[in-house]
């Protein structure tokens, strides 16, 4: 499971996005003491088609968990009080959606990003700082990794200098092994949510493509309005719907933001299917059948033998898992099969 942090400065908008998105009950207005936390089921219509087929006793979707942590108050960089228990909450995530104030007439979108993005490099350059000192140490009795770290670790401060996120840097696997050690929170993939009043709705498009000057390429933006979202995680599906569609909103903010941290987090989705249940599984683009069986369960990657494999659209045609067999359409894969989006797999092992 992913972990996606939502920040932003202080009445922005970003504990109402946290309801929008999770239907937590809490508090957006008051003191945020501690991050908030929930974990949400990624919509998914395929698991139903599949379940009824199969007659599966358990339907169990693919998740992702938000986390929303308090206003970054100017400050809050210096890790210390609740700065410190922010910055440790927002180490652990794999993503941030950013969240902008665009309603009300003080709105400044573009000068909060700048607050904001000010106040995440200066919590990496405190980490750098001190990860310099360490390494400095160890140069001196002629440790090349550590030579190779400093090198590393100048670089990343002169961008964080230059106002240049790490992010927006191309680093090669052994650069981001070093990095990952310190947690850069300009490093991570960005979601920037525009939270915008109801009467700038129709124009959600315009405001997000208003803000990407100010954001690295290929940045993804989405404007909403998270109150409006907020009101409508409150009714049951239908109702929700058609009060988006009021407003000419035809994706909701959780469908954006979960197609956003998965195509930023370079995820797809297999599936595996029987009358036990009916699962959606996360996995990395790209990832070979082996690694994608190991999310399933560690004897599965360790004893791999060979994946049955057919995509979700043949089995659905052919109307089942026996009979997308029987018409030719199921494959027999080995270990450098790349598993793909829609996948539906069954892992031949032992152990």
């Amino acid at each position: 499971m992913k972990d996606v942090g939502i920040i932003g400065l202080p009445y922005c908008g970003k504990t109402t996005l946290f309801k929008a998105l999770t239907r937590a009950a809490v508090d957006a207005h008051g003191p945020a003491t501690k991050p908030h936390q929930a974990v949400v089921s990624v919509p998914d219509p395929r698991l139903g088609v599949l379940s009824e087929m199969h007659h599966s006793r358990k339907v169990v979707p693919a998740t992702l968990r938000f986390i929303d942590v308090a206003g970054f108050a100017k400050g809050s960089a210096a890790g210390d009080g609740l700065g410190a228990q922010l910055l440790g909450a927002l180490r652990e995530v794999d993503a941030l959606a950013v969240v902008l104030k665009a309603f009300g007439p003080d709105a400044d979108p573009a000068a909060d990003l700048s607050d904001l993005r000010l106040e995440l490099a200066l919590a990496d350059l405190s980490s750098f700082e001190r990860g310099l000192e360490r390494a400095a140490r160890k140069a001196k009795s002629g440790d090349k990794q550590a030579k190779a770290e400093i090198e590393l670790l100048e670089r990343a401060r002169g961008l964080l200098d230059a106002g240049t996120p790490l992010r927006a840097e191309k680093w090669d696997a052994q650069e981001m092994a070093v990095l990952k050690n310190y947690a850069p929170l300009t490093g991570k993939p960005a979601i920037y949510v525009i939270n915008l009043d109801e009467s700038e709705i129709a124009s959600a498009s315009e405001r997000a493509e208003g803000i990407r000057p100010s954001l690295e390429s290929g940045a993804d933006v989405i404007a909403l309005d998270a109150e409006l979202e907020a009101e409508a995680a409150e009714l049951p599906e239908e109702e929700a719907r058609g009060l988006l569609a009021e407003y000419g909103v035809e994706r909701g903010a959780l469908d954006q933001i979960i197609a956003s941290a998965y195509r930023l987090l370079d995820l797809v989705t297999f599936l595996t299917t029987g009358d036990d249940e009916t699962r959606a599984w996360q996995v990395r683009k790209h990832a070979p059948a082996p690694e994608a069986a190991g999310v399933i369960h560690s004897d599965l990657q360790r004893g791999f033998i060979r994946a049955e494999v057919v995509s979700y659209d043949d089995l659905v045609a052919t109307g089942g898992w026996d009979a997308a067999k029987a018409k030719g359409r199921l494959r027999v894969e080995g270990k450098t099969y790349v598993v793909k989006e829609g996948d539906v797999v069954h892992v031949r092992f032992a152990v």
